[in-house]
């Protein structure tokens, strides 16, 4: 039977958290109450093994032998409690911002990504349990490895070069901007946005540095003015690109309505630089995804040699 749209898109993403594993044949209530394995002193019963079984089915539509259940459950069990051992311990209220942040890619709020995987028979605290040790382990590996994970430029350049001396760096510019914006109330009327859109337009004349912007606009009421950011073009949209291409040092961008108010940019420098290309930093995300798995890998496998593991 075909799966219904939602949990299409809970296997998309659950599927990134860990591998996909078994869907378990439902036991007794009593036998799924009884305890299949215990880790460093806490239970794994054969209830959670149920649970998470039937989370990884939903994920991949393929069941996998019982064992890599247990095994991804033991997994968390010693990560938890290796973050414990240095301090890292996520609250309830970092992993219900994950579980929700979850629902937000997925179009839904956290009250509906419940719904949908109740009515799968699975509980929320299954997927929170996994995003928790996930959490743990994810600033772990990259809080005690840190050194040993970064990418040194030599070995991009060798892997570029392996890969055919692909082009590592692009010619772009590096603007410094200041934000601008004339306040308007939350659920003011279109003719108080007009206004100060008009407001603004005049001031536009008036602004022909940036530190005239900064004089002006930190005396007005009702108005900000940010401190100045530094952006490449690779940070930008192609539209800002234009339009800041266009504007004069030290004058201000067209204003633009936001849900602050209006909104302009102070141009307060523009020079040339270089950036990495695209393909720079695709070699260079592979080659730490590499690293971090290799790491995330032998230091689990550490971890779980010091754990005591015991089958019932």
């Amino acid at each position: 039977m075909t799966s219904p749209k939602p949990f299409h898109r809970i296997r998309s993403l659950v599927l990134g958290c860990a591998a996909a594993l078994v869907l378990m044949a439902g036991g007794s209530p009593l036998q799924a109450q009884t305890v299949a394995v215990m880790v460093n002193g806490e239970p794994i019963t054969n209830y959670d093994i149920e649970q998470r079984a039937k989370l990884n089915f939903l994920t991949t539509r393929k069941p996998q032998p019982r064992q890599e259940t247990i095994n991804e459950l033991i997994d968390e069990k010693v990560k938890v409690k290796e973050g414990k051992k240095f301090g890292v311990e996520p609250t309830s209220t970092d992993v219900d911002q994950s579980y929700a942040q979850m629902g937000t890619r997925m179009r839904m709020s956290a009250d509906q990504l419940s719904k949908t995987l109740e009515g799968q028979g699975i509980r929320p605290d299954t997927l929170k349990a996994r995003l928790k040790a996930e959490i743990v382990w994810t600033s772990l590996v990259r809080g005690r490895f840190k050194g040993s994970l970064q990418v040194g430029e030599k070995d991009v350049a060798a892997a570029a070069q392996a890969a055919g001396n692909e082009k590592l760096e692009t010619e772009a510019f590096e603007y410094q901007l200041q934000p601008v914006v004339l306040v308007v109330p939350k659920g003011s009327a279109p003719s108080l946005f007009e206004a100060r859109r008009k407001e603004a337009e005049a001031l536009r004349t008036r602004v022909q540095t940036c530190e005239e912007a900064n004089a002006l606009f930190k005396s007005m009421q009702n108005a900000t003015i940010r401190t100045i950011v530094t952006k490449t073009s690779a940070d930008l949209p192609q539209v800002l690109r234009e339009l800041l291409d266009k504007t004069p040092i030290g004058h201000l961008t067209a204003p633009e309505q936001t849900r602050q108010g209006i909104e302009m940019v102070a141009l307060c420098g523009r020079k040339p630089t270089t950036i990495d290309t695209p393909k720079k930093r695709e070699i260079r995300d592979k080659m730490f995804v590499e690293k971090y798995e290799a790491k995330s890998k032998s230091y689990l496998q550490e971890v779980r040699r010091a754990a005591m593991i015991e089958y019932r």
